[in-house]
């Protein structure tokens, strides 16, 4: 007769908890509850807002860029002593940095259109089967046309402070500090002159432009907003022209 051998015990729950480690549960079970948060955020996010959805995330990465590019159009020439060249051939100031502008924004318009519609597309098709949007929808067109829009004047504006500071590094900090962290920060004012303060803020205004609808509690209009993004653009692109008039390379 054939003894029979017997089976291995079954590890109970115990066992099987001690040898995975009370911690890697904690941290695994942190995970599922942080997925299932964000899953839902996302998707409010997305219903109640698609459009800004769809081009929020483009818009964050090329206003880094587009501050890098604007800057280094002006600071490159004076880090490599190039300026002095370009001021020998063209020696009045103001038409050079006129030129500049004009070629940086008509590039920086064309690109930027081409990102911002690309982006519109590929992110509407994504999100379609749950939230259709197309340019035929009211502001929609107006929005993605904005998002040109507005880092083209975004480009001119850290141009405009490349032209003060002139140092590539200074500027480029100057620029990125103002747009990402100084500009909306002042929303933490208080009080109605807090809120038109912040309201009146460069980059807060132009980027009114990239929705497609006004959103409650908005002082400006989408229009409005951009107008003031321009004003404060041409103002310091003026004092750029005048400092670059009076000063030495």
């Amino acid at each position: 007769m054939t003894a029979v051998t017997p089976a291995a015990p079954t590890a109970t729950a115990a066992e099987v908890t001690r040898r995975v480690g009370f911690s890697h549960l904690l941290a695994t079970e942190w995970t599922k509850i942080r997925s299932l948060n964000a899953s839902r955020e996302r998707s409010a996010a997305i219903a109640t807002d698609p459009v800004n959805f769809i081009l929020g995330t483009g818009l964050g990465l090329g206003q880094l860029a587009i501050c890098v590019l604007g800057v280094l159009v002006i600071t490159s020439e004076y880090s490599s002593g190039t300026i002095r060249a370009s001021l020998l051939a063209v020696p009045k100031r103001i038409p050079m940095l006129i030129a500049k502008g004009v070629v940086f924004s008509v590039l920086v318009f064309v690109i930027g259109e081409a990102v911002a519609f690309g982006s519109f597309y590929i992110g509407a098709a994504i999100v379609h089967s749950h939230f259709p949007v197309s340019l035929s929808q009211p502001g929609v067109t107006r929005a993605v046309v904005g998002s040109g829009l507005y880092l083209t004047v975004l480009g001119l504006f850290a141009l405009a402070i490349g032209s003060l500071i002139r140092h590539t590094a200074g500027a480029v900090t100057t620029v990125i500090g103002l747009v990402l962290v100084i500009f909306n920060l002042t929303a933490l004012l208080p009080g109605s002159w807090g809120a038109h303060i912040h309201a009146y803020m460069p980059t807060v205004a132009g980027l009114l432009i990239t929705q497609d609808k006004q959103q409650s509690g908005q002082l400006l209009t989408p229009w409005q907003g951009f107008g003031v993004f321009c004003a404060w653009t041409a103002l310091l692109l003026i004092v750029g022209a005048y400092l670059i008039k009076r000063r030495d390379a």
